[in-house]
């Protein structure tokens, strides 16, 4: 993929300069170690301090990026609190932060509300992060299994008790399925995670699957639930036969993660799946021209593909009040989607690059962002 050329005010290149070891701080999701080149600056560094609010999937993305980009821009200081994609686009709607991550797109009517903090054209969806969100469980002795989105649909609606269940057997020949009970673990929080994997559930098996897709998990359905992507994490940890949906870089190499059925056979969880998954997906319609929603397709065949995929946005306004926010929203948010930004991303959290193609609709949208003064 080709280098991006920054804004001309909020410029950072994408060559590296340098290696930086870096280590997970304060995000809520789990990271691993990660050497990532920095950007270096090529033009005006821009200043001041950038507050953001949500995602937890974006948790190990978001520390390599804060990292490189203060690194690059000695004046400037990214803060993000990983609170929920729930939380950050209710911060970015009320005024409280000047960027959202949300593994969900704005609904209809928060990008209506939206023009109260954000000026007439009101806020963009801004897609910075692609990541496969793995069934992940802790059955001991068993890492993988193969399941369909009927059998995951029962497991998390409570319909399948047991581990050794005719279903998963059915699935899994000449796997030896302990007598173990099934815990289904989902998210407490409003959660883009939720939403994105209740709507791969009500596409896929809709006849099991009954609620429509939402952040929040139903409340008619009984299990065990936790704050955040590490929450998850660490409960199915702590507890055998238990079962949950996650960021795959939160559970690679502490549990097991299930193949998922794509037509006629089994997709293994990656990021290459995951980003074929996302190439299947349409432009949300009825929104700005500059807005770069993606209505997925959950339902595809295409071999290779992983559908139960987030695509992470970064939703910033399109008006600020100041032009220096506007440049340094539009500086950092172009660093996260650059070549550079997407090495670091995939190297401290698995996670699958944006395509050439959407990396260019991500700097003309970005243009469109603009300070009153």
């Amino acid at each position: 993929m080709k280098a991006l050329r920054f804004g001309r005010n909020a410029a950072i290149a994408v060559i590296a300069v340098g290696a930086l070891a870096l280590t997970a701080c304060g995000s809520d999701n789990a990271t691993n170690a990660a050497t990532s080149a920095a950007p270096s600056a090529s033009g005006p560094a821009v200043t001041g301090t950038l507050t953001g609010v949500g995602s937890t999937a974006q948790g190990a993305a978001m520390d390599v990026w804060k990292t490189n980009f203060a690194s690059a821009n000695p004046g400037a200081t990214v803060q993000y609190s990983p609170d929920g994609s729930g939380a950050g686009r209710k911060a970015i709607l009320d005024g409280s932060a000047q960027f959202a991550g949300s593994d969900a797109y704005l609904k209809d009517d928060e990008l209506a509300s939206s023009k109260a903090k954000c000026g007439p054209d009101g806020a963009l969806d801004i897609p910075v992060y692609i990541s496969p969100i793995a069934v992940a469980f802790n059955v001991p002795g068993i890492t993988d299994l193969k399941l369909d989105a009927t059998t995951i649909a029962k497991i998390f609606r409570g319909q399948v008790a047991n581990w050794n269940d005719p279903a998963i057997a059915a699935l899994n020949p000449g796997v030896q399925l302990p007598d173990l009970k099934v815990t289904p673990v989902n998210r407490s929080d409003d959660s883009g995670t939720t939403t994105n994997f209740t709507d791969y559930l009500a596409a896929v098996a809709p006849e099991v699957w009954t609620d429509k897709a939402a952040g929040v998990w139903p409340a008619s359905l009984k299990g065990e639930n936790a704050k955040g992507t590490s929450g998850v994490v660490k409960t199915v940890t702590d507890t055998p036969g238990a079962v949950t949906y996650a960021d795959d870089s939160a559970v690679s190499g502490k549990l097991g993660t299930a193949q998922v059925k794509v037509g006629d056979s089994f997709t293994k969880i990656s990021a290459d799946a995951a980003s074929k998954a996302v190439d299947q997906g349409k432009p949300v319609e009825g929104r700005n021209a500059n807005d770069l929603a993606i209505k997925l397709d959950r339902t595809t065949t295409v071999a290779g593909a992983y559908p139960i995929v987030l695509v992470s946005y970064h939703i910033v306004c399109t008006t600020y009040d100041t032009k220096a926010t506007a440049d340094l929203v539009k500086a950092f948010v172009n660093y996260a989607a650059s070549d550079a930004g997407q090495k670091a991303a995939a190297d401290s959290a698995k996670s699958a690059p944006l395509s050439a193609a959407l990396q260019g609709k991500v700097k003309t949208a970005l243009e469109a962002v603009k300070g009153k003064a």
